[in-house]
């Protein structure tokens, strides 16, 4: 007599999600089998995260029925979703910034009571790292790490908690290329070893390589359901997404650089450890012209979009038109016209408890029609977030909306919109469009392209070789603080991009 099959680890069935004014999950299904990878596919607004939400307790459907190994669940917490072995790595990270690693891998759980080791427990998170391949430092505090070392914490406090059902939120949109191929191996391995994974992304190279069924999400509708992966193109998927065929690559328009409107000459600076990350780096960018900025994450990368910005101090000098800004606070690089767009879209690009209109209104609220030295006309305030919102198309029901409860691509369009409007002279964007869907990022490049041709000068910073190649003008490759030789984007290899982005320097740098 043959053993029965194990039942399925997740079953959600007709599962409606309402949020005042707006229908997130319209009877939904999802199945998750036993030991799969099942990717989780829509646009930035769909339902996706909210989806995943409910299952790991965060909220309660409005309907629909949900079983975890073939028992019926109701959760009221979090809490009551890791005892049933679901543990979630959400897109937003829930981490203590004045915290250890292991402090906050730690919080909550029982073990210890009373005493803590943290010696012992650093050594049980290093073991945990060399199991999954995830590497960080174990004392070191949150607020020291880059965003991509603060991603594989919250994988790190997922897998500590012993989850035989992973959510995993957009693992990747923070992660090098390497150390998403590590992932990968990772999240097959786990698979082999019983657990069951719901991959949410937007890389459709990421599902095609790893998932084995997939459900897609558009306007909170399923408009595919438990499908297999095998056979699947990128242009179906990207069609089955959005609704409309998707042209993945952006036209850019030959032109002559202008002016240099940026110059940064011998600057070196630390980084939140203490450690030099920028070692007399020296880099020029012009008018109508983006340079884009390769590198292995953790390079100086961050560290140069501070400097410039006014949000980090320095040695040599940056100059903006001519005028030296280095070691100024940031209004100084503002009142000359440079935007930013950071890598932290919660920390540093939004105030998260604050509306979309006053998100949008950071940069102009001294300046009529929105307000005075006095006060703020709201109502021209909300008039010029309302034309944003249409204009870049952000999904939310309003614009009274709390920026924390927009997902992470239409949070990304909200500080993008901020940032281009005040028509700046130079940009600094730091991954621009990084976790947005195909779209979404179709359309942020088309922005940045719209932006270059206005004459503003574009600093590219990305992990996203492909983007840098499809969009720069030059590429700059940074490794360890140092620029390695910066080369014409139209004529540059790949294989030499990446020798330099290990450490060798261009011959003619």
């Amino acid at each position: 007599m043959t053993s029965s099959p194990p039942p399925n680890a997740v079953e959600m069935k007709d599962i409606v999600i309402r949020f005042p004014g707006v229908l997130a999950n319209d009877h939904v299904n999802l199945t998750l089998k036993h030991g799969e990878i099942h990717a989780l596919l829509g646009e930035n607004g769909a339902g996706k995260s909210t989806l995943m939400n409910a299952l790991a307790g965060l909220y309660k459907p409005v309907s629909g029925v949900m079983k975890v190994h073939g028992e019926e669940v109701n959760f009221s917490s979090p809490k009551d979703a890791i005892a049933k072995g679901i543990g979630m790595v959400h897109q937003h990270f829930m981490l203590v910034p004045t915290q250890t690693v292991t402090e906050n891998i730690l919080l909550g759980l029982d073990e210890p009571k009373f005493f803590m080791d943290l010696a012992k427990y650093d050594q049980k998170i290093r073991d945990l790292q060399d199991q999954f391949g995830l590497r960080v430092d174990p004392t070191a505090l949150i607020w020291q790490l880059s965003v991509g070392e603060q991603q594989r914490v919250e994988i790190l406090k997922t897998l500590y908690r012993g989850a035989d059902i992973l959510i995993m939120d957009e693992p990747t949109a923070v992660l090098a290329p390497q150390e998403i191929d590590e992932l990968m191996n990772t999240m097959r391995s786990m698979t082999e070893q019983g657990k069951s994974i719901i991959f949410i992304s937007h890389k459709l190279n990421e599902v095609t390589a790893v998932a084995d069924r997939l459900t897609v999400l558009r306007k909170g509708v399923a408009t595919a359901e438990g499908i297999d992966v095998e056979g699947l193109t990128g242009e179906k998927l990207a069609e089955l997404m959005v609704g409309r065929k998707v042209i993945f690559s952006v036209e850019k328009k030959a032109q002559e650089p202008g002016a240099v409107v940026l110059d940064v000459r011998e600057v070196s600076a630390e980084n939140n450890k203490g450690v030099r990350a920028l070692n007399k780096l020296s880099l020029d960018v012009r008018e109508g012209e983006i340079l884009g900025i390769a590198g292995v994450a953790g390079n100086g990368q961050s560290e140069l979009a501070e400097v410039i910005t006014g949000m980090r101090g320095c040695e040599g000098s940056i100059l903006i038109n001519g005028e030296d800004v280095s070691n100024q606070e940031p209004s100084a690089a503002i009142a000359r016209g440079v935007a930013h767009v950071p890598e932290d879209r919660t920390g540093v690009g939004s105030a998260p408890n604050m509306t979309i209109t006053e998100n949008t209104i950071m940069k102009n609220y001294r300046e009529k029609p929105i307000g005075n030295k006095w006060s703020i006309n709201f109502t021209e305030a909300r008039s010029h977030a309302r034309g944003l919102k249409d204009a870049y198309d952000i999904l939310a029901p309003n614009v009274r909306t709390m920026a924390r409860k927009l997902s992470g691509g239409n949070l990304q369009k909200v500080i993008l919109a901020r940032e281009i409007t005040t028509n700046p002279k130079l940009m600094v964007a730091m991954q621009p469009t990084r976790g947005l869907d195909v779209g979404a990022i179709e359309s942020i490049q088309r922005l940045l392209l719209a932006q270059r041709e206005e004459g503003t000068a574009i600093l590219l910073i990305s992990e996203e070789l492909d983007e840098l190649l499809t969009l720069s003008d030059r590429i700059a490759v940074l490794h360890e603080g140092e620029v390695m030789g910066i080369l014409d984007a139209e004529n540059a290899e790949v294989k030499e991009i990446g020798l330099m982005m290990t450490g060798m320097k261009r011959s003619d740098s």
